[in-house]
């Protein structure tokens, strides 16, 4: 790294040698995610190849799934007595913070019952709503006018741009728990480039949505089967601009949501039958996905997957 302002030097051209990395640098976080699971393959655990930053840890008695995301680490497992153990391991080597039960992350807030668990982005919702002068809004019954699509307007543009993809980017985040407006985000995020006034309407208007419940989100319950259900589906030529269809999925592991998405297809389609056979295709690699990180989970299905 560069020499320090302040600490004298007799040569420019030097520079410090490093011998652990420091908060700020670009190898920082790699080198924190070498050391953390250099740690966990030594201790028995092994890396889902779904997902690398889910490590699993199976024995007779015992299941522990650990995952992580940069410094923050949600450990799961049905044991209490191992899961502690490994609380100690990872705290003499790192001086872990232990937060206890669940109850949020990464601004996802979790309510634990009787019934199942409860995911919602209740606070960062609220914030929201703060941020662009929203919150005494009157709330809209739904997220956008389905007789209505959006285009590459005529009219005016929009006098600030950059707030308008920072209110698209924190829309998208919100998706996480929220797939009533992941069409409508899905809609806005075409015009990050150059948006006009009447798009900033409809942003507009999936504020005034959200105003109407902003503490909704998943619940996963915990009497559900372990079967996984999906539909696919797609609406033909409907971008009035390109022309292009928009492929849309989603996947359900018993009775809980866990899956969703809507997305415009990489290419115009000749027929309807065609684009159903692309969104179908789409789906079918997230099937897939969902697959083999079930069997990282060392979960099985208790029958075949159904897509529809």
């Amino acid at each position: 790294m560069q020499v320090p302002l302040g600490v004298p030097v007799n040569d420019p051209s030097k520079v410090c040698k490093l011998r652990k990395s420091l908060y700020g640098l670009k190898q920082a976080s790699r080198k924190w995610y070498e050391r953390l699971s250099k740690l966990l393959l030594c201790l028995g655990f092994v890396q889902a190849q779904g997902d690398h930053t889910l490590f699993t840890h199976s024995t007779p008695d015992s299941f522990l799934a650990l995952l992580v995301y940069v410094d923050d680490i949600v450990l799961v497992g049905n044991s209490l007595s191992r899961i502690d153990h490994l609380k100690q391991i990872l705290n003499s080597h790192f001086g872990i913070k232990n937060l206890g039960l669940l109850k949020k992350f990464l601004g996802i807030e979790v309510a634990h019952s009787s019934k199942g668990i409860s995911l919602c982005q209740r606070q960062y919702c609220l914030r929201l709503l703060e941020d662009t002068g929203m919150f005494h809004c009157k709330p809209a019954q739904t997220p956008s006018d389905h007789h209505f699509r959006l285009h590459q307007d005529t009219g005016p543009f929009h006098d600030d741009a950059a707030g308008y993809r920072r209110l698209v980017g924190r829309l998208l985040y919100l998706t996480t728990t929220r797939p009533d407006i992941a069409f409508a985000t899905q809609q806005l995020s075409q015009f990050m480039a150059c948006p006009k006034a009447c798009h900033y309407q409809v942003a507009i208007r999936v504020l005034r949505y959200l105003k109407g419940a902003p503490g909704r989100g998943l619940f996963f319950p915990r009497s559900s089967d372990l079967q996984l259900l999906g539909f696919s589906d797609a609406d033909w030529g409907s971008c009035p601009d390109s022309r292009r269809s928009i492929s849309g999925y989603c996947f359900f592991l018993g009775q809980s949501l866990i899956c969703w998405r809507a997305k415009k297809q990489a290419t115009v389609v000749k027929s309807s039958s065609e684009a159903e056979y692309r969104a179908l295709a789409s789906a079918t690699c997230e099937l897939q996905w969902l697959q083999y990180l079930l069997n990282d989970l060392h979960l099985q299905c208790s029958s075949f997957c159904s897509l529809l």
